[in-house]
């Protein structure tokens, strides 16, 4: 297993936590170093669900934030071991997750070790398997087992957001149009009907279709309605009886899962349509005191996060959260993801001045 040294710069933690390979569903050595890293830390009290790990001070404070971050990224693609790279001038780190999310994780495995008696009691939350379906996700489970550990008063979770705060999240919704058909030989087409001319409507309408931007609580998000994959086919000489066109519905907080549910129902009026996953917005929260306070102290400008994201669970359980991380998210997945250093010692510095702070 290997070491992470928590003294370490958060730069040259991000490098070691980034060269452990930790693929959804393959977490478990990373999982196993960061428990054994945190474990040795006397300030924290330290538990374990799965690869899931959960780190506490208990210091008696009257507040408590919630800090979190997935240890797990994509498939890597020739792009491990990570390497130091130059872009224009600036110093990056190149490799599979340095922008989703592993730089964010190393900042927080940082101040964890550092902070012994920060101003408000801190519950730190490293999970797996967020890049898959939401039922494996590790937040998924504890929050159905260990539902007090989500408690506090404000919660941000270290997605990739240029190191500036990203408040809240879209809603996703994904969603089967069905035609149907009849078989036939395709020598003798007029025997038979082609669903898949059937579904030339359902792109019509997607083609016409024009997004909102959707104003919540200061923040412009922006909605997108969009066929993601088509499927339909026997073989190359046989008509089609049926075909499925996927769509995606990224849709404002300010609409409820319901509502998004409804509204793809109407766009796709007389199809029939199943929706096959559904993950409501999280309204971005800044209101709350301590996110007013955060966001003061780390100087930013607060945006919105057009991407789900966890925060959308604190959400539900009535806990305020934001993003704030290091790492463009257009890079996220990508084969040349790359994070400045500069931004993960900015977001080291932001997050250890507010927590610090008297």
């Amino acid at each position: 297993m290997p070491d992470l040294d928590l003294t370490a710069s958060s730069v040259d933690l991000t490098r070691v936590i980034c060269d452990i390979p930790s693929v959804s569903g393959e977490e478990t050595p990373l999982a196993d170093a960061i428990e054994a890293a945190v474990r040795a830390l006397p300030h924290l009290e330290v538990l374990r669900e799965g690869d899931t790990i959960i780190a506490r001070t208990d210091l008696g404070r009257a507040q408590r934030v919630v800090i979190a971050g997935h240890i797990d990224t994509v498939p890597i693609h020739d792009n491990l071991p990570t390497r130091d790279i130059d872009v224009d001038g600036e110093a990056y780190l190149w490799g599979r997750g340095t922008v989703d999310m592993k730089a964010g994780v190393a900042v927080q495995l940082r101040l964890a070790a550092e902070l012994v008696a920060p101003r408000v009691d801190i519950t730190w939350m490293w999970y797996d398997h967020e890049e898959v379906d939401a039922d494996l996700n590790g937040l998924t489970r504890l929050s159905r087992t260990r539902p007090e550990l989500f408690a506090g008063d404000f919660a941000i979770l270290g997605e990739p957001s240029n190191g500036e705060v990203e408040g809240g999240c879209n809603g996703n919704l994904r969603a089967l149009v069905r035609t149907t058909g009849v078989r036939a030989h395709s020598a003798r087409a007029w025997v038979g009907e082609n669903a898949i001319h059937r579904a030339a409507p359902i792109l019509a309408r997607l083609a016409e279709y024009r997004p909102r931007d959707v104003e919540v609580e200061g923040l412009v998000y922006r909605e997108g309605l969009n066929a993601v994959r088509i499927s339909g086919g026997v073989a190359g000489n046989v008509i089609p009886d049926a075909c499925e066109v996927e769509v995606n519905y990224r849709f404002a907080p300010s609409r409820t899962a319901e509502e998004a549910t409804q509204h793809v129902h109407d766009v796709f009026a007389g199809f029939e349509v199943e929706v096959v996953d559904l993950a409501p917005g999280a309204r971005p929260g800044l209101d709350a005191p301590l996110a007013q306070e955060f966001v003061a102290a780390v100087g930013a400008e607060p945006r919105p996060k057009y991407g789900w994201t966890d925060v959308a669970r604190f959400s539900a359980m009535g806990v305020p959260a934001v993003n704030y991380g290091p790492g463009d998210p257009h890079l996220a997945h990508h084969d040349q993801e790359r994070v400045p250093l500069a931004q993960i010692v900015s977001v080291e510095r932001g997050l250890r001045a507010w927590l610090s702070a008297p």
